[in-house]
């Protein structure tokens, strides 16, 4: 016995363009219209992919508290100013790398690990 056992069901273009125009008539909601033509919601979405009607698949509400906007605000401007910080950090180690490439070379050492060692710089 197959798992399976129902109908394959095709659709004409021309019946998948009438479910999609009938959703975009904003009368039923895309499970009313299921029940309605007896099609499943998720075909109805494969439909609007499809048919690139990008205005007919759900969208989604944000509410929000005043609480909460000046929280995001807050933590969108912590995470900027520690962005900054870690380019600035970052920019600080290759200066001083660079540096110590430079002192390396002068003092005639074969790399920048030999005069840390004979330095005691912690890497």
């Amino acid at each position: 016995m197959y798992k399976n056992d129902g109908y394959v069901r095709r659709y004409s273009e021309s019946f998948k363009l009438k479910v999609l125009a009938e959703l975009s008539k904003g009368n039923h909601s895309k499970r009313q219209i299921g029940l309605i033509y007896g099609v499943q919601s998720s075909t109805i979405n494969e439909w609007i992919r499809k048919y690139d009607r990008k205005d007919l698949m759900n969208t989604r509400v944000l509410v929000q508290t005043d609480d909460e906007i000046t929280r995001i605000k807050a933590l969108q401007k912590e995470l900027k100013l520690l962005k900054e910080l870690l380019i600035k950090k970052d920019l600080d180690k290759l200066i001083n790398d660079s540096y110590l490439e430079v002192v390396a070379k002068k003092l005639g050492y074969k790399d920048v690990q030999e005069l840390k060692k004979n330095l005691n710089i912690k890497p």
